[in-house]
Order: C-alpha cells, then sequence, then structure tokens
C-alpha cells in the first residue's frame, strides 16, 4: 500500500465520519419532529429557522458539561467502555456501499464483517454498568447483554436465508442479485425478523428495557455526562441508520430506482434512492417508537426464543428446500405467508387457551369466587 492510498484511506474515513455525525445529529431533530406531529406538537421551534439548529445546540450543551466519575468506579473501564460501544458503530460503515463505487472498503464478506463487527459492542455496555459501581447500571448492563444475545440468533438467521438465494456474503453482489425482485418479496418472513431484530439490538422502542427511565433511571448509562454519554447516545442512532441501511440492502433492492441509473449522473440517482428507502425505513422506526409501547423483560424474551428464533430456523428450511429442489419464486412466496398466517393462528390459539372457559366463569360467579 502506498502513502497515497493511505492518505486517500484516512480521507474516506474522514468524510464518513463526518457524514455519520451530521446523520446522527439530523436523525435526532427528524426524530423529535415526527414524532411531535404525531403526538399534535410542533417539535423543536425555538433554537434556529423552523429549530433546525437545535441538534447543534444539543451538541455544545454536551461537549461543555461536567465529565463526572464516580468515587468508587473503576476509572480506566469507566472511560474506555464508551470507546468499546462507539467503534464499532463506525467501522462497521468501511464496508457497507452506498452505491456501486461509493464504499470505502468493499469486502466479499461484508455482511458477516458487518454483524460480527455490531456484536462487539456487548462488552462495552457490560463494561460500563460494572465499572460505575452501580446497582442499576449493572442491572440494566444485564438486561441489555440477554437482550442482544438473544436477538443475535434470530437475526443471524434471518440473513442467512437472503445471503443463500444469493449466493453471496458481499453487499453488493446481494444488490446485484436483486435485479428483478426485491428479497423483500422472495424473504417476508426474513424481512419482519431482521427489521424486529435489528430494533432490539439497537435498543429501540418497544425493546428499550436496557434503558428504561421509569424502572433503571437510564439503564446502564446512568452514571454518564457530557461527552461520555453522548458517545452511547451517537452510537445508538448510528446503529439505528446502519440497521435501516442494512434493510434497503438486504430486501429493498439497494440503490436500484425504478428506472437503471446511467450516464454521469448514476452515482447520484443511485445514491438518491439509497437514502430514499432508508430514510423511509428510518421514519417506520419512528413510528414505531410513538405507537408501541414498551415491553416488559418476559415479554422480551419469550419474544426472542418462543417466536422469532423458531420462525427463523422454519424460513430457513424452507429457503432452502426452494433452493435444492428448484422451485418457482412464487413457492416461496406462498411458502413465507402461510408460515406468517399459521404463526398468527397459533398466537390466537394460545391466547384463547388461556382465557377461562364462559362455563367455568360461571360456576365461580356461583361459588361466590367471581363478584359480579
Amino acid at each position: 500500500m502506498t502513502w497515497a492510498d493511505v492518505g486517500w484511506l484516512v480521507l474516506s474515513v474522514g468524510l464518513f465520519l463526518g457524514f455519520i455525525s451530521f446523520v446522527v445529529l439530523f436523525l435526532t431533530y427528524a426524530e423529535r419532529k415526527f414524532i411531535g406531529r404525531i403526538q399534535q406538537r410542533l417539535g423543536p421551534m425555538r433554537t434556529g429557522p423552523f429549530g433546525l439548529l437545535q441538534p447543534v445546540a444539543d451538541a455544545i450543551k454536551l461537549l461543555s458539561k461536567e465529565d463526572l466519575v464516580p468515587g468508587r468506579a473503576d476509572r480506566f473501564l469507566f472511560w474506555i467502555a464508551p470507546l468499546i460501544v462507539f467503534v464499532p458503530a463506525i467501522v462497521i460503515w468501511v464496508s457497507i456501499p452506498f452505491t456501486r463505487d461509493i464504499v470505502i472498503e468493499n469486502l466479499e464478506l461484508g455482511i458477516f464483517f458487518v454483524l460480527a463487527v455490531m456484536g462487539l459492542s456487548i462488552a462495552g455496555i457490560l463494561m460500563a454498568g460494572w465499572s460505575s459501581f452501580n446497582k442499576y447500571a449493572m442491572l440494566g448492563a444485564v438486561r441489555a447483554a440477554a437482550q442482544l444475545i438473544s436477538y443475535e440468533l434470530p437475526l443471524l438467521v434471518a440473513v442467512l436465508g437472503v445471503v443463500m438465494i444469493a449466493g453471496s456474503l458481499d453487499l453488493q453482489v446481494i444488490v446485484a442479485e436483486q435485479n428483478t425482485v426485491w428479497y423483500i418479496v422472495l424473504q417476508p418472513v426474513a424481512f419482519l425478523l431482521f427489521f424486529t431484530a435489528g430494533l432490539a439490538e439497537v435498543g429501540r422502542t418497544p425493546f428499550d428495557i436496557p434503558m428504561a427511565e421509569s424502572e433503571l433511571i437510564g439503564g446502564p448509562f446512568v452514571e454518564y455526562s457530557g461527552m461520555h454519554w453522548s458517545m452511547f447516545f451517537m452510537a445508538e442512532y448510528a446503529n439505528t441508520f446502519a440497521i435501516a441501511v442494512l434493510t434497503t440492502l438486504l430486501f429493498l433492492g439497494g440503490w436500484r430506482g425504478p428506472a437503471p441509473a446511467t450516464g454521469w449522473g448514476q452515482d447520484v440517482m443511485m445514491a438518491f434512492w439509497f437514502l430514499t428507502k432508508a430514510s423511509a425505513v428510518i421514519l417506520v422506526i419512528f413510528w414505531i417508537r410513538a405507537t408501541i409501547p414498551r415491553l416488559r423483560i418476559d415479554q422480551l424474551m419469550s419474544l426472542a426464543w418462543k417466536v422469532l428464533l423458531p420462525l427463523a430456523f422454519a424460513n430457513l428450511v424452507m429457503t432452502a428446500f426452494y433452493l435444492f429442489y428448484g422451485w418457482p419464486d412464487w413457492s416461496i412466496v406462498l411458502l413465507s405467508l402461510g408460515l406468517l398466517m399459521a404463526t398468527v393462528y397459533g398466537y390466537y390459539v394460545r391466547r384463547r387457551s388461556r382465557l377461562p372457559r364462559p362455563v367455568t366463569v360461571k360456576l365461580r360467579v356461583r361459588q361466590g369466587r367471581i363478584v359480579g
């Protein structure tokens, strides 16, 4: 590698760091405005025109706040934990392509690299909770670790279905294989699994149990302030954007638009369609936060182990049969829809079985066990 290559790599990384920082600031503004509209509020309006400078004001406030460390905390681990959470959220963008040409370093094992590096944040969260010498922080860290480990499995198995159909772990190849039909059509179950598990991976509502302010006062980050707290905050929003981008690449055709981009502006058009699809996914994530309440910890773990993981393995087996026997595309679509209907029906039957029968209720009323 020559010095020119090193300089280009450093410049590319610097540009991507600036881009991700801008995305984080914009997402904080967009989320507050979007949820404000849903709740019939205006959102940020005072700082700058239409409140556009509110994220900048928040960033300046965080940079200027005093960075406190608890007296009995493990100072080294307390200081290094935010880095272990923040650095993987940035490193994954090395191999994520925005178009065929806009990528720092395309890897043949791109999706494997991204998912492997994203999993490293578990160590930082555990270190943050343990080093704080706070029982609430430790409880939040253990919850976060259990949640991340549980939802890693259905997420990985869901991605395997897409990888099997595309025949590659290269993200550019996966997008190229969606030339005729997007994988959200062939793999609707995998799409729902990936999107749901992705929300749990980044701790977004309704899976924000580790950071539940009403229970744990902020979870594993309760003792952090100033710039160190903002690093956790930036990592969350960077990972949220990463989930939206991966959803676009794996299931929504990536940078492919309604018509193939040609000519000198093809990179601009591909980037436009890519960011448009990713923005739509992000708005759905914001919509879910404003609509669905937080799950309990038992509901969270039951959903991962009793619903998502069996669905992921069933989808994997169906995909294997589809590829081995060379079935037509409509067959895997019908099988996926049938699997979803069977899951919904099984949930309905389970709920009905837990309800008391009318005869039993009448008998208890007569015996005086139930009043009215």
